[in-house]
């Protein structure tokens, strides 16, 4: 029964997130990398009918044979799926179908969870409820981009209440030479790409006890950093110029003042608050013009404990890579995360989008050097 109470305790925080929303902010797709609501709520209950109903509950009944083409992601193992850019054209099936398809696959879920699954079958479900606590931050930061490219900047929830970031005097901290331990150590959940636990080299390094805020961050604006191509990478500073990009995602010059979009609207900037929705590059070119870098994320994780964290994923100066002895899980659930280990940097920590209980540590997350709908800042190194 502990799982099965975890299982609805993680599908009701799905649907919590978007009871605020209204019908025709389920089907919006601003852009690629943003996926429609309703496809997250019909793309979270597909896993566990695909990977634990199907194989493992003997006489249950597909619910609809097509939801595999729109649901899949990426699973190339499981069969052709409609393409990324596409979600936001399926206006059929409907929202209610969805919730009908989740609550069907939740009944039968109840009656498989009512006899306690084998140890492989209970690792495949924990794994699932961790995919769909992945998919509660996406589709906040998903919701966000949709509401916040809305002309109107309408409210997401006007009770939602953003996490107080706590400054610390300490500057920056001090990080003594040495071999440090990396990666997940227990017998808890990890994602694959956490494993396995290896030994890195540090040389000495400080690293700042605060992320970097707006008032930091709009010193850089002020300086033209935007406009100065010595702090950016090439394919940065080529990015800034096609994209014409001149401030953080969500960040508006009205009247001389900024403002930025919120889950509560349009606001005044909060100055102390940390920076967020930055690119790589952005992150890159400010730790230049500070003379200063970003943090590898070995560095982050051996000071991870002398620092708090979880306002804004914060980017690291690694490429996302394999740790020594990585190896993917056979058939699709071996699909999750190494086939992206390409072309991507690591972000650390969480961000206040992050589900309770979904960070630590060791937790990998990686974005393209591009990206900005994430909720991502800054901590820099020296």
């Amino acid at each position: 029964m502990e799982l099965l109470d975890r299982y609805f305790k993680v599908r009701k925080h799905t649907e919590a997130i978007c009871s605020h929303l209204q019908t025709e902010d389920y089907v919006v797709q601003p852009v690629a990398d943003v996926s429609p609501p309703k496809w997250h709520i019909g793309h979270t209950t597909w896993f566990f009918e695909t990977f634990i109903l199907k194989p493992y509950f003997m006489g249950y009944q597909e619910f609809d044979a097509n939801y595999n083409f729109v649901f899949n992601s990426y699973y190339e193992a499981v069969g052709n799926r409609v393409i990324r850019t596409d979600r936001g054209n399926l206006s059929r099936p409907t929202v209610i179908d969805i919730y009908r398809y989740r609550e069907y696959v939740d009944d039968a879920m109840t009656k498989f969870l009512g006899h306690a699954p084998s140890a492989d079958v209970a690792e495949l479900l924990v794994l699932g409820l961790n995919h769909e606590e992945q998919h509660q931050e996406l589709l906040l930061t998903d919701i966000k981009y949709i509401l916040g490219h809305n002309p109107l900047f309408p409210a997401y929830d006007a009770s939602y209440k953003s996490p107080k970031a706590n400054h610390s005097d300490a500057g920056f901290i001090r990080v003594d030479e040495g071999i440090y331990e990396i990666g997940f150590n227990g017998d808890s959940f990890c994602f694959d790409n956490e494993l396995n636990r290896h030994k890195v080299y540090l040389n000495s390094y400080e690293i700042s006890a605060n992320l970097v805020t707006n008032a930091e961050y709009l010193e850089f604006i002020n300086a033209d950093g935007y406009h100065d191509f010595r702090h950016w990478h090439a394919e940065g500073w080529d990015w800034v110029k096609n994209s014409k990009v001149e401030c953080p995602l969500y960040w508006h010059l009205i009247d001389g003042g900024w403002y930025a979009y919120t889950f509560h609207g349009l606001e005044a900037l909060k100055l102390n608050d940390p920076v967020c929705h930055i690119s790589y590059f952005e992150a890159y070119a400010y730790a230049n013009w500070k003379g200063m870098r970003l943090p590898t994320e070995f560095e982050w994780e051996a000071a991870s404990s002398k620092f708090e964290w979880g306002k804004a994923w914060e980017w690291t100066e690694s490429s996302y890579l394999p740790y020594p002895g990585f190896a993917k899980a056979l058939g699709a659930i071996g699909e999750y995360n190494g086939k992206f280990m390409v072309n991507q940097k690591v972000l650390r920590g969480a961000s206040e989008a992050t589900s309770p209980g979904h960070s630590r540590a060791t937790y990998r997350n990686f974005f393209q050097t591009h990206l900005r709908w994430q909720f991502t800042g800054i901590r820099l190194a020296k």
